[in-house]
């Protein structure tokens, strides 16, 4: 049985991916940085028949909790196929470029990019050990340069400087991961789900939870052939479009 591990799991779109990837075949590690919220979560799951699930405390933020998963998944099983890094805030509002305080800055890439890195790091080791392991960096389109100096969009003047600039550097780091893993079976992808109904967006949005996860399922699930390197938001540009960077 394949297995793939999901940070910030233990509700809204992270949960469903978690049990959309356990109804496609996986034993999934449901990370959580609340071990309490995990096993919750888990049991919710149990309760519906899905078994092949487990919640492992993972506060992406804290290095001890990140290397204490890694120990404990590492006793469980010699390889993960997939890791869904999908753990993420928003910063909360206001957010300005000029206004909003370095501690702000700090806390939302501690989750946003360095959490990403941490976890990454630390399991790569399990995922070289896969035949066609895949990683997904749950990303944003609102983290596209191009479409956020577009004066012509919709969306031009909505600006969150903090949450949208840690997640372009997400999309840098994923694009210098997959390079450096270009020469493996390794396929890197920075995925937006949308603008998902759930507690991130005050349950606002034109997506629900289920389709947002498949979004991001689609790109943990892909052939040998798949793209790597690439930023995807299907809700806004269906594929085979990719997303502006």
């Amino acid at each position: 049985m394949k297995t793939a591990l999901v940070t910030g799991a233990n509700k809204g779109i992270g949960l469903e991916v978690v049990k959309q990837l356990a109804q496609s075949g996986f034993f999934v590690y449901l990370g959580s940085r609340n071990l309490a919220n995990g096993l919750s979560a888990a049991e919710t799951l149990h309760t519906a028949g899905i078994f092949n699930v487990e919640a492992v405390q993972l506060d992406v933020t804290n290095d001890e909790t990140v290397q204490a998963a890694r120990r404990l998944i590492g006793e469980k099983t010699p390889i993960l196929d997939v890791l869904i890094n999908n753990a993420g805030i928003s910063g909360g509002l206001p957010q300005s470029a000029l206004g909003s305080p370095i501690d702000q800055f700090n806390a939302v890439y501690d989750t946003n990019l360095f959490g990403v890195v941490r976890v990454t790091q630390a399991f790569i080791d399990l995922l070289k050990r896969s035949p066609e392991p895949r990683i997904v960096n749950v990303t944003t389109a609102m983290a596209s340069l191009n479409l956020a100096a577009d004066s012509s969009s919709s969306s031009y003047h909505t600006k969150m400087a903090v949450y949208q600039s840690s997640k372009a550097a997400l999309n840098m780091y994923t694009v210098n991961l997959a390079y450096e893993l270009r020469d493996t079976p390794f396929k890197v992808n920075g995925v937006c789900p949308g603008w998902t109904q759930t507690d991130f967006t005050g349950h606002q949005g034109t997506s629900t939870v289920y389709q947002a996860s498949q979004r991001i399922v689609k790109y943990a699930l892909i052939e040998p052939d798949g793209p790597s390197g690439q930023f995807f938001s299907e809700e806004y540009f269906p594929a085979p479009a990719t997303c502006p960077w």
